[in-house]
C-alpha cells in the first residue's frame, strides 16, 4: 500500500532512506566478485569473458560468436514492424536535433600584447556503450547513448549487450544501433563486458569512455575501471518525484508513479502535494491501476517499499524537500509550473505541466534519459555530447606579454620553491645576450 505522510521530519527521514536504498551489506561481497572478474579479463582477455558469460549468463560462446555479424544486423530490419522502425527513426532524429544544439564550440581570444587564449574541443577516439539486454529490449537506451557520441564525432563507437537465451540480440536493439550509426556490436554483458571495454581483449577493443546503465555488477565494474577509462555516471535504481497541487489529475499522477515503479522493484515513486484530497485520490488510483497491471508483482513491490506520498503545508516546503532529495526525474504537475521552476536547484530532468509525462523524455523529446540518480543530481548532469568530448587549453604569449608578467611568475614560483619554473621565465626575459 502506498503510504501517506504528513510530518516533514518523517518525510525527510523516508526520503533519505529511499535515497540510500542501494547501500546494503551485499555490495561489499558483490564488489569483490567484480574485482575478480576485472582482473581475470585484464589478464586472460576473451578466455575470461567467455568463462564468465558461461558462469553468470549460462551461455556457451566461442570467440567468433562475440561480434554480431553483418548478416544478423541486416536481418534485424526484417524482424521489426514498420511502425517500430518509424518510431526509432523519429526518436533518433529528435535526439540528434537536441544534442546538436549542445555541441560546445572551440574558441580563441586575441588579447593585448599578442596574448592568445582559447579552448579546443576534441572527441575521444573510442566510446563504449553498454545496453542492458538478455530477456529485455531497450532500443531507447541505444539511441540515448549512441546519438550523442555520434554528434560528438567519435570515430569509433562500440556497443556491448547481453544476448538472450538463444544467443540472439533483440532485433529492435540492433536496428536502433544501426540507425544511430553503430556498426560494431558484441554479444556480452555484465562486469565482463565492462572489463573488456576498459582493458581490451583479442576481439573487443578497449575504449576511452564507457556509458550506459546496467545492474549492480555493471555499475560496480564501471566504478572500479574509472580512471582507466572515463564513465558517464554510476546509475542506481530509477526514481520520479512529482510535485502537484489541487489542479493535478490523480489518474495521471498515479500512472506516472506506476510508470516509474514498473522499471524494477527498487524504483522509487514519490508524490509531494499541498492537497490532502489529491493525496488520497492518488493512493486509490494507484491501487485501481495495479489490479490488471502486466508487471503487477514487481510494481507492487516497488510501490510498497519505495513509494511515498507526502502532504505538505505549502509548495515551498515541497520544493525544499525535492531539492534535498535531488530526484532523477521531477514532474511539476502544477497550475503554474514555471513559477515553481525558479525554486528548483537539483534535478536530473524536469517535466513541466500535466501534458508532459516522464515517458515523453524517456523516448522522444530529445534530452537524454541517462540521468543522475540517488541524489547525484546535486552535482551531476545528464549524459550529453560533452560526455564524449574533452577540451584542451590554448595559450600563446608574445615576448612583450611574457616580459610584463615575468616578475609575478618569479614571485609565485619562488614562493613555491620551484626554481626551474622561475628560471624558465628568467631565461626568456633577460635578453638574448645572456642566454647560455
Amino acid at each position: 500500500m502506498l503510504r501517506i505522510i504528513t510530518q516533514v521530519s518523517e518525510a525527510r527521514a523516508e526520503l533519505q532512506r529511499i535515497c540510500d536504498r542501494t547501500h546494503d551489506d551485499q555490495v561489499i561481497h558483490k564488489e569483490a566478485t567484480v574485482r575478480e572478474v576485472l582482473q581475470a579479463v585484464k589478464r586472460q582477455g576473451d578466455r575470461a569473458v567467455l568463462h564468465y558469460t558461461s558462469e553468470f549468463d549460462h551461455l556457451d560462446l566461442k570467440p567468433e560468436d562475440l561480434r554480431v555479424s553483418g548478416s544478423e544486423m541486416d536481418a534485424a530490419y526484417q524482424q521489426v514492424s514498420k511502425e517500430l522502425l518509424d518510431a526509432i527513426r523519429l526518436a533518433c532524429r529528435q535526439i540528434e536535433a537536441f544534442h546538436r544544439q549542445r555541441v560546445p564550440k572551440s574558441w580563441v581570444h586575441f588579447g593585448e600584447d599578442e596574448v592568445v587564449l582559447g579552448k579546443r574541443y576534441t572527441p575521444v577516439d573510442r566510446a563504449g556503450i553498454y545496453v542492458p539486454g538478455g530477456q529485455a529490449a531497450y532500443p531507447s537506451t541505444v539511441l540515448m547513448n549512441a546519438v550523442p557520441a555520434k554528434v560528438a564525432k567519435v570515430p569509433r563507437i562500440v556497443m556491448v549487450t547481453p544476448p538472450g537465451p538463444d544467443k540472439a540480440i533483440n532485433p529492435a536493439v540492433l536496428v536502433a544501433a544501426q540507425e544511430a550509426g553503430i556498426e560494431e556490436i558484441y554479444r556480452v554483458g555484465g562486469a565482463q563486458a565492462i572489463a573488456a571495454l576498459a582493458y581490451g581483449t583479442e576481439t573487443i577493443p578497449n575504449v576511452n569512455v564507457i556509458t550506459g546503465p546496467g545492474n549492480i555488477y555493471v555499475t560496480l565494474a564501471k566504478k572500479l575501471v574509472f580512471g582507466t577509462v572515463g564513465i558517464d555516471s554510476l546509475a542506481g535504481p530509477s526514481e520520479v518525484l512529482i510535485i502537484a497541487d489541487k489542479s493535478a489529475n490523480p489518474t495521471y499522477v498515479a500512472a506516472d508513479m506506476l510508470a516509474q515503479a514498473e522499471h524494477d522493484q527498487m524504483a522509487a515513486a514519490i508524490l509531494l502535494t499541498n492537497d490532502s484530497v489529491l493525496a488520497r485520490k492518488v493512493v486509490d488510483e494507484v491501487e485501481r491501476q495495479l489490479v490488471d497491471h502486466p508487471r503487477r508483482l514487481l510494481t507492487e513491490k516497488a510501490i510498497a517499499h519505495y513509494g511515498l506520498v507526502v502532504v505538505v503545508e505549502s509548495l515551498d516546503v515541497a520544493a525544499d524537500l525535492s531539492n534535498e532529495f535531488a530526484p532523477e526525474h521531477l514532474e511539476l504537475e502544477l497550475v503554474e509550473p514555471w513559477d515553481m521552476l525558479e525554486k528548483i536547484r537539483h534535478a536530473g530532468a524536469i517535466f513541466l505541466g500535466s501534458s508532459t509525462p516522464e515517458a515523453v523524455g524517456d523516448y522522444l523529446a530529445g534530452p537524454n534519459h541517462t540521468l543522475p540518480t540517488s541524489g547525484a543530481a546535486r552535482y551531476a548532469s545528464a549524459l550529453s555530447v560533452e560526455t564524449f568530448l574533452k577540451h584542451s587549453s590554448l595559450i600563446q604569449y608574445s615576448q612583450t606579454a611574457l616580459q610584463k608578467v615575468a616578475g609575478t611568475i618569479d614571485v609565485l614560483a619562488t614562493a613555491e620553491g620551484l626554481y626551474s619554473h622561475a628560471e624558465s621565465v628568467r631565461l626568456r626575459t633577460r635578453g638574448s645576450q645572456e642566454l647560455p
